[in-house]
């Protein structure tokens, strides 16, 4: 990529998080465009779809949760690892306002341009979940696809305006109801 189209680039993807984290998944591509001072050519030229534009938005992020999946199923206990793991999963998902709709479809979608980015994340938190019920520290009637579906539940939660002030409790009702005690009952159900 020629300098000049890579500082547009760059420009674009700046303006962007910006002005998505403002308006939502929504957001006007020509307060995008405006805000890294480009025309809106330029911006259709790097992305050519609205999707294209949050698939390169989000890769990053995605790509950072991977990351940090792997470093929590290496350093953490499996049940710490998985809520950490998931509460970052929420606060990337929340950041983006109106993004978990785009991620939910495009996990169902192989042409989609966020859905390798999305199958990647989903992946990484399954092996988290998968470790904690090999170690009985998860409950064992659930997968990756449902930890990703509570993942779009909690952001929306927290977008919310009613329930936003209660986001962290209901982060942790959910958390609890996927952790089981060493005796392999949901964590708060023991007798």
């Amino acid at each position: 990529m020629r300098a000049d189209a890579r500082k547009n680039y760059d420009l674009l993807l700046s303006a962007a998080r910006e002005v998505v984290a403002e308006q939502g998944a929504d957001a006007s591509l020509r307060d995008v465009a405006r805000r890294a001072a480009v025309g809106l050519g330029t911006l259709y030229r790097h992305f050519a779809t609205r999707e294209a534009l949050l698939d390169a938005l989000l890769r990053a992020c995605f790509d950072e949760l991977t990351v940090l999946a792997g470093e929590l199923e290496r350093a953490d206990a499996a049940d710490a690892a998985l809520v950490s793991w998931l509460r970052e999963a929420v606060t990337v998902a929340r950041n983006y306002r109106g993004v978990t709709e785009a991620m939910m479809a495009a996990i169902a979608d192989p042409q989609s341009a966020l859905h390798e980015s999305c199958v990647t994340m989903r992946a990484a938190g399954t092996a988290l979940l998968s470790r904690a019920q090999s170690l009985n520290l998860a409950r064992p009637d659930m997968d990756g696809t449902e930890l990703f579906a509570l993942v779009g539940a909690l952001a929306w939660l927290g977008d919310q305006p009613s329930l936003a002030p209660r986001a962290d409790h209901l982060f942790d009702i959910i958390a609890g109801a996927i952790l089981v005690d060493r005796s392999g009952v949901p964590a708060g159900q023991g007798g």
